[in-house]
């Protein structure tokens, strides 16, 4: 497995730092089969990748449950299984993927780049990323909520974050949720953003931020590593569906993304139970119905 560690900043200048890490065909724990040479139709992007043996994904780093490096510095989590699902029926084992950190305020660039053939990454699907990148999806249903100390008793949801101006908000630029807390603020400097979501943990853990919010499952996995400091609070506010971005118009890989995710279900929902689904709170999902390729 070879793994390509972008920093935001990095990303911007469009330097790459690369990361050695060793994975088998087999995907150890992993789900995933490998197909045995499978064929495409000439020109497709399923053959161009099935012929190559690789490809590279971009995924988040510091997502717990989702996508967070290792202690060997290799991703894991859901989003992490969900590629390696669809890289195995293109015939890629984990040597052939080339992990690549996908910061929200990125992955529309990295597509349109090249730098990536396909972004899993907490990936929500709306209109304005549309007009930018085909989704394939959803393949999981999120929704927005906040994380707080759990001596935090002033902040019960989002409605509370007006009547106390003082507390800072953090999220991630480039994210949905940052866009969606704004009508919550009492002010626009109420709110703090950093590139990635560990920024956001640590910054609660050492007073400088009172509120993180973004998707309820990637905050149940800092609260599940946070040995009690963290609690949720409030219920969910938004609809978030996770999609698979791949570049724009390119339908039959999308189709294939789809088909391939229906034949693999039960994968799908072993991933689940080994990754994400071990914090407490979470629920087994099944997958949702897929919008239309386009």
């Amino acid at each position: 497995m070879r793994l390509k560690k972008i920093t935001a900043a990095a990303a911007g200048l469009g330097l790459a730092l690369a990361l050695a890490a060793c994975g088998g065909d087999d995907g150890g724990d992993s789900p995933a089969e490998v197909a045995d040479s499978p064929e495409f139709p000439a020109g497709t992007t399923m053959a161009k990748l099935a012929d190559a043996g690789e490809i590279t994904v971009g995924t988040k780093f510091d997502q717990p449950g989702f996508g967070l490096l290792n202690l060997e510095d290799v991703p894991e989590g859901f989003d992490v299984e969900v590629a390696k699902i669809i890289a195995g029926a293109l015939g890629i084992g984990e040597d052939g993927i080339n992990w690549r950190e996908a910061p929200s305020a990125e992955r529309e660039n990295l597509i349109e780049s090249g730098d990536v053939d396909m972004v899993v990454a907490t990936y929500t699907m709306n209109e304005e990323r549309a007009q930018r990148v085909t989704f394939a999806g959803p393949y999981y249903q999120a929704g927005q909520q906040l994380m707080v100390l759990s001596d935090n008793d002033t902040i019960n949801g989002p409605e509370d974050l007006k009547d106390n101006p003082d507390m800072k908000v953090c999220s991630v630029d480039g994210s949905t949720p940052a866009e969606n807390i704004k009508e919550y603020l009492a002010a626009p400097d109420q709110l703090v953003t950093f590139d990635v979501y560990d920024r956001c943990a640590d910054s609660l853990s050492n007073g400088q931020v009172d509120v993180v919010t973004t998707d309820n499952v990637i905050l149940l996995g800092f609260v599940s590593e946070s040995d009690g400091e963290f609690k949720l609070v409030g219920e969910q506010f938004t609809e978030e569906p996770y999609g698979i971005g791949i570049e724009k118009g390119d339908v039959e890989f999308c189709e294939f993304i789809h088909e391939t995710l229906r034949d693999n279900e039960d994968a799908y929902v072993e991933a689940w139970n080994n990754t994400a689904g071990q914090a407490e709170g979470t629920e087994e999902p099944t997958l949702p119905e897929f919008g239309t390729c386009s």
